[in-house]
């Protein structure tokens, strides 16, 4: 063995290592939105809660950014060709205003669970695009025996207690729209982390472009039939008396801070950091454990039951998962 080939495998195995705890983080960070997301909805409309997390996290990657390039840390560019900030701004479009628009209309028009298990298909939909797209080797039989599992798995925990299974048209659609711009984005991603950009870089980038493009929804949630529009979904308060009365509430604060700093900013950088080390199918695949996270975290945090089909469900879909990410193969194109 060469001198020069002395402990490459370890620091590959230590650099793997390091992606997997990455993508899980993400994974459990994105689980405790839904709790953090539910207790904003008491003052903040679905829109006002985005916006503000976006800006939140823009800030603080800009920030970071800032201080790198002050302490000469990673060479991260001022800015990008054209060619490039095309490529940002379709991450912004697809993985970031389209995803959370699309995901949260689609929930006045279809039931939860029928928006749970739709958007579940996302690791299927990153798998095809990639391979279509980037040629990427990952979307292999046993990907999509594992990818089966994992969905019946989240479907038994997103049917927990309902009724019936109804559909409703425009409601679905927009959760397949959703699942799908996730698979946009996913790509798009892979191909900014084949250029060398540094995932602070890319994602100050992707938020800022997120964050122009819904504006217009700002200007509209302005404007009465805005703020009527979805329940008040996209109702933008401006009033400083009012604001002020809702920041004063230290839960408010907090759970913004958190969505914004930790879900939107230092997550995404680690699961971005995750799909470059690992692959975005292989690593898209651990996306089904999400909603797993979601009930682990709602028993703990918001002392809902643990029921009998929710556990077997959440073996379920880890099972399938771990198939899924096992069995994809060599990413390589």
């Amino acid at each position: 063995m060469r001198q020069d080939e002395i402990g490459v495998a370890p620091r590959r195995r230590f650099a793997a290592l390091w992606a997997w705890l990455a993508a899980a983080f993400a994974i459990t960070v994105w689980s405790v939105t839904f709790a953090s997301t539910r207790v904003l909805l008491r003052d903040y409309s679905s829109l006002e809660i985005m916006v503000l997390r976006l800006v939140i996290a823009w800030a603080v990657l800009k920030g970071a950014r800032v201080l790198g390039r002050l302490r000469a840390e990673g060479g991260a560019p001022r800015r990008a060709p054209w060619r490039d900030e095309r490529l940002f701004a379709g991450m912004g479009l697809a993985g970031i205003a389209a995803y959370h628009l699309l995901e949260n209309c689609a929930v006045f028009y279809t039931n939860a669970s029928n928006v749970a298990i739709l958007t579940s298909f996302a690791p299927i939909a990153t798998a095809v695009l990639a391979k279509i797209v980037r040629k990427d080797r990952s979307f292999t039989p046993a990907f999509v025996v594992g990818s089966a599992v994992a969905i019946c798995g989240v479907a038994m925990v997103s049917l927990d207690g309902v009724a019936e299974l109804s559909l409703h048209p425009a409601g679905d659609f927009m959760a397949v729209a959703s699942m799908a711009s996730w698979g946009v984005y996913s790509v798009l991603l892979d191909t900014a982390n084949e250029r060398g950009y540094p995932q602070m870089f890319v994602m100050e980038r992707a938020i800022f472009w997120a964050i122009v493009m819904m504006a217009p929804f700002v200007l509209w949630g302005m404007t009465g039939a805005g703020g009527r529009a979805l329940d008040g979904s996209f109702r933008i308060v401006l009033g400083i008396d009012a604001n002020v009365e809702r920041l004063m509430r230290p839960e408010n604060w907090i759970n913004i801070a958190f969505l914004g700093v930790m879900a939107s900013a230092a997550s995404f950088v680690f699961w971005n950091h995750a799909c470059r080390v690992i692959g975005v199918v292989k690593v898209s695949a651990w996306l089904y454990l999400t909603p797993v996270a979601g009930v682990v975290f709602a028993v703990l945090m918001l002392g809902e039951r643990l029921t009998v089909m929710s556990a077997v469900g959440g073996v379920v879909t880890t099972l399938g998962a771990a198939l899924a990410v096992r069995k994809s193969g060599d990413s390589s194109t």
